[in-house]
């Protein structure tokens, strides 16, 4: 039976990792794996999902205005998908991922879902908050603090390495532009 998997974490945890590990597990059994990651995310390039380890795959892109039922739909009568796998899940709108249930649902995809749960201002992001709210599984991957707590918080910092609490949503960036790290140090490093 096809469910929806919501992995998640702080930001360095190795989500892009775990999904290219299932990619290449689908792929080694003779299987079809469908991968999308999201076109804001133009970090290492455009198209693929890069794990911080050096592995990587060809993806396609999801836009917010994409149906990404109607994607999969069209993908999987061209060639069985015999899983779906979204890197950055964090930018899917909630009617994509209610599109994603309806992958799940009607398709009988297992859909699994790979990606941030807060922002830098500890809100969640409406992909994760959908998901949260309606995958069957929630998984959370883990990284650690500097002081070896579990990271679940998210710094963004200016180009001179300073926490900042202002600012939109959503600024593409790596370990040049967040820390993942433990609430004490969240609110120690915003003076909170």
């Amino acid at each position: 039976m096809a469910q929806l998997y919501f992995y998640y974490s702080a930001m360095n945890a190795g989500k892009s990792t775990t999904l290219l590990q299932s990619s290449f597990n689908y792929q080694e059994r003779g299987m079809n794996p469908l991968i999308f990651t999201a076109a804001i995310d133009d970090r290492v390039s455009v198209g693929t999902v890069n794990s911080r380890i050096g592995l990587q795959a060809d993806a396609q892109l999801y836009k917010e205005t994409d149906n990404i039922f109607l994607l999969v739909q069209e993908a999987h009568k061209n060639r069985k998908v015999d899983c779906l796998l979204i890197d950055e899940c964090q930018f899917l709108t909630k009617d994509q991922v209610y599109q994603i249930t309806e992958i799940v649902d009607k398709l009988h995809i297992p859909s699994l879902c790979y990606g941030l749960r807060t922002d830098f201002k500890g809100e969640l992001f409406e992909g994760a908050k959908y998901l949260l709210a309606w995958a069957d599984k929630l998984i959370e991957l883990k990284t650690i603090c500097h002081c070896g707590r579990k990271a679940i918080m998210v710094l963004r910092t200016n180009l001179e390495g300073q926490a900042i609490s202002d600012g939109c949503q959503v600024v593409i960036g790596g370990n040049e532009r967040y820390l993942s790290v433990c609430r004490m140090h969240y609110k120690n490093a915003l003076g909170q």
